[in-house]
């Protein structure tokens, strides 16, 4: 069988984010158009427009935040193509977090072992999976869904019923991983309230209505940053 090597640069196009013109981190999808770019960079260009930064379609009039979504599968493929990129880019998160004195989440501790994993093989010029580091992430993988991510960042937030149609929560305080999604919650509250669907209800923070891909981890970063109190959701 033949084989034709690719340079990297041959395909740095296709994983690259047109925003910030470097390697896609966190990347994120946008449902309409399928372009994908860097979360941050995506989140911070749709504060001021409503359309795709590369094909400029309307994403959504009033709330495309709402319509885009984290793309696991390229942002794995980054991080197989791009030696050493998810080894920096844990790094500088880790740095970010004791530069603002904050303890940093059991998640990026745990990530350099994984990110040698990844990366090692594809240095070597390797294409065959080593079946042994599959069983070990297998394993580890069973370890972190037992404890039902008790291990992870914790945050707490408070679920706040702003709406006239639907009645509040017993217990609006709640605490949970911080790799939790706005989805979540939302389907949390669709069960707690006997709701037949979680697709009518609105999460918002600081009056902003959140993407249900926005990870608790993200908010907290983008929007609560400098805050002591804990987040107050609106629903």
């Amino acid at each position: 069988m033949l084989t034709r090597k690719i340079k990297l640069w041959d395909i740095n196009a296709h994983i690259t984010c047109r925003l910030c013109s470097g390697y896609l981190i966190d990347a994120t999808t946008v449902t309409e158009c399928l372009h994908t770019f860097c979360r941050s960079c995506l989140v911070k260009y749709l504060e001021e427009n409503n359309t795709c930064p590369t094909c400029r379609i309307v994403i959504h009039q009033s709330h495309p935040l709402q319509y885009i979504g984290h793309d696991r599968t390229m942002q794995d493929i980054v991080y197989k193509l791009v030696p050493g990129l998810q080894e920096a880019e844990m790094r500088k998160q880790r740095e970010f977090y004791h530069k603002l004195g904050m303890e940093v989440p059991g998640d990026i501790k745990g990530e350099t072992g994984s990110a040698k994993q990844h990366s090692d093989p594809h240095r070597n010029g390797e294409t065959k999976a080593d079946e042994s580091s599959h069983t070990e992430a297998a394993e580890e993988k069973q370890e972190e869904d037992s404890d039902y991510h008790r291990s992870d960042e914790q945050v707490s937030i408070c679920l706040e019923c702003n709406s006239s149609k639907l009645r509040g929560l017993k217990r609006k305080w709640i605490r949970c991983s911080a790799q939790a999604t706005v989805l979540h919650l939302k389907k949390f509250i669709a069960k707690k309230l006997n709701l037949s669907s979680f697709n009518e209800l609105d999460i918002l923070c600081n009056e902003e209505i959140l993407g249900k891909d926005h990870t608790l981890k993200f908010v907290v970063v983008t929007r609560w940053r400098f805050k002591v109190r804990p987040d107050v959701f609106d629903f």
